[in-house]
């Protein structure tokens, strides 16, 4: 038996205001072609299927179109449990009818721990997996608030809420297995933070549990798991050096942070235990690529991808102690007759003087008045020339002030 673990998809995700439903068409459509590829018999989806509680109609379409196209291939069971970006009413709605395409839908926390837990066949009605369907588990699932309780207690009780959630339901799993008189896989999922478990830069994740008090440590999950299915953190990644337990990560990368990032997802075989996992990089869809350096190095790196023909998005940093005025225009004609696009700039040069401690003084550290000054400098405005150019700059300064008394 051959499973699929991924998760994170972020069905509607936007990057710096850009939709990218054109990638994440064509991720799915990846997906369902390494389903027959691979010969996949259960494929599962660890939370986040969305990016929002309230998905576009075009993020939906991609959905419900990749489950039909699943349906008709030798996949022959879909599990999808909810992240904390999705809305598990929404995920629950259709699960009924999706139950005849032999998707699996978990969107909250059941009020029995055994509804959690599902019995899989193969193709003769023999049973071939136990899952355990956890999905993202909110505060409200598992503990219950008191009055005048701190931070820590909080954190202590959602932590021990969790471990305790997965023993219930993992329990209920052995019992069926027992039931079985026969070795069938008992596998996990799990939308949470793992102790140990690592992030990168510009992730897009909103972390729900506060601070490090809600990593979960590996005592949370029994030893009856056979594989721990995880999504929430966006590297791939194993938890506590576990080739069984581990973070498939986003198949997109979420954010520049994550543009040089190999994306996976993980293809675990139960035909001999212990199960083996392969990884299998995701193809990129859409490049992206984080430029940063002074003028001339976004120049240079600017030209070598116009070069190589790129079609990728681009973040600039515009970093180094050169002020260089008109940076927008200058990026704009740097890639003009290319396919390069800039999503973003963010202009963090240095200012090449000194402040009288001997420190770099930064755009921060000026009042927009310097600024101003140091603009007129960079531009090489004559003496004669600055007279009006201040008197302008003052009067609008006066009338954004007396409009918003609260600026400045």
């Amino acid at each position: 038996m051959r499973i699929l673990h991924t998760s994170d998809w972020h069905i509607g995700q936007a990057l710096y205001g850009r939709r990218r439903y054109h990638e994440l068409d064509q991720l799915l459509g990846w997906l369902a072609e390494l389903l027959e590829k691979e010969r996949i018999d259960v494929l599962l989806v660890a939370g986040d299927v969305f990016d929002s509680s309230t998905p576009s109609n075009r993020a939906q379409e991609l959905y419900y179109r990749f489950l039909h196209h699943t349906a008709a291939s030798g996949c022959r069971h879909v599990v999808v449990t909810a992240g904390n970006h999705d809305s598990p009413s929404f995920l629950n709605a259709p699960r009924e009818l999706l139950k005849f395409l032999n998707v699996h839908v978990i969107g909250c926390a059941a009020d029995s721990p055994a509804d959690e837990v599902l019995m899989l066949s193969d193709t003769n009605g023999d049973p071939e997996l136990i899952v355990c369907a956890v999905p993202y588990l909110r505060d409200s699932d598992i503990r219950t608030a008191e009055a005048a309780e701190s931070i820590a207690d909080k954190g202590r009780k959602l932590v021990e809420g969790i471990r305790s959630h997965y023993h219930q339901v993992c329990g209920a799993a052995e019992e069926i297995r027992f039931s079985l008189n026969k070795p069938v896989p008992i596998v996990a999922t799990g939308h949470l933070f793992a102790a140990g478990g690592q992030t990168s830069d510009s992730e897009g994740m909103r972390e729900l549990y506060v601070g490090s008090l809600a990593h979960v440590g590996m005592d949370a999950f029994p030893e009856c798991i056979d594989y721990l299915a995880l999504g929430h953190l966006h590297a791939p990644q194993r938890v506590g050096n576990s080739e069984r337990m581990r973070y498939s990560g986003s198949p997109l990368p979420m954010g520049f942070g994550e543009a040089g990032q190999e994306k996976q997802v993980f293809l675990v075989d139960f035909s001999d235990p212990p199960p083996t996992v392969t990884a299998i990089p995701v193809p990129r869809f859409q490049a992206l690529e984080r430029v940063r350096g002074d003028w001339n190095a976004l120049h240079r790196r600017i030209g070598e991808l116009k070069a190589a023909e790129s079609r990728a998005w681009l973040e600039i940093v515009h970093e180094g102690h050169d002020i260089t005025v008109n940076l927008s225009e200058r990026l704009d004609e740097a890639i003009s007759g290319s396919k390069l696009e800039i999503l973003c700039v963010k202009n963090q040069a240095r200012t090449p003087s000194r402040s009288m401690t001997g420190v770099d003084e930064t755009l921060e550290d000026l009042g927009i008045d310097r600024v101003f000054l140091r603009c007129l400098d960079a531009r090489g405005v004559p003496e004669a020339q600055r007279g009006e150019l201040l008197g302008t700059y003052a009067e609008a300064i006066a009338c954004f002030h007396e409009e918003d008394p609260m600026a400045g």
